[in-house]
């Protein structure tokens, strides 16, 4: 692995996070996972819970191994930028990493409630709207830290050279959808909406940003440092 270089590394940790995001949302989601910030109904909720705790668990277990890849990504690039960044008196690459580390915490709240409904669905609906309640919020709160690691990690990597403007752009475009959703959706929460598909938007191209960013990273390899392009 120190052959390979850290940057390098990272690089693949963030193709590996992508993959295990996108794989856990392929087993979860046709099951019928309900969606947060939607109408589904609570019975519905309680059932899907209750008959699909096997699904639940499949998807919840891919988890610890994206929040460990997602903070290898993080530390990658803050490898490969520092330096630059301390030239200028700058921090960007720490925003974004402060927001992995942030967006990790939020996540595993949110596997946590996932688990906790599929052994307290059959106990009443109390519990369930409470737990709901709870996942459905931090859900919505969930883009900012994604928002604040796309602007950090973005920023930072164009500002270094690290990045292409377009790579740039569309993380900056994800972090607007991302937070304007997080903002919206904490705002009526529990209302059905449009503001869903502002988060589903930001969610994909997040995706498609951390895909890209890995394949720099890669590209990149141990030796050589960051240029203006």
């Amino acid at each position: 692995m120190s052959a390979m270089g850290f940057p390098r590394i990272s690089g693949f940790a963030a193709l590996g996070f992508a993959g295990l995001i996108t794989l856990g949302n392929v087993i979860a989601v046709p099951a019928g996972l309900p969606a947060a910030g939607s109408d589904t109904d609570l019975d519905e909720i309680s059932a899907f819970f209750a008959e699909q705790s096997a699904i639940v668990g499949a998807s919840s277990a891919l988890t610890p191994a994206a929040w460990v890849l997602a903070t290898l990504f993080g530390a990658g690039v803050v490898s490969v930028l520092w330096r630059a960044e301390l030239h200028r008196r700058e921090a960007w690459s720490l925003v974004g990493f402060a927001g992995l580390i942030l967006q990790n915490a939020a996540f595993s709240g949110l596997i946590a409630i996932r688990l906790a409904l599929t052994s307290t669905a059959d106990d009443g609906t109390a519990a369930v709207v409470t737990l709901w309640a709870l996942y459905e919020a931090l859900f919505a709160l969930n883009g900012t830290f994604l928002a604040l690691a796309l602007i950090g990690l973005s920023v930072g990597g164009r500002r270094a050279g690290l990045s292409r403007p377009r790579h740039a752009r569309l993380g900056l475009v994800s972090a607007a959808l991302l937070f304007l959703s997080a903002t919206l959706t904490s705002l009526f929460i529990g209302q059905e909406s449009l503001f869903g598909l502002l988060g589903l938007a930001g969610w994909l191209l997040w995706v498609a940003w951390i895909t890209a960013y890995g394949i720099t990273l890669i590209r990149l390899g141990s030796s050589h440092a960051p240029t203006r392009r």
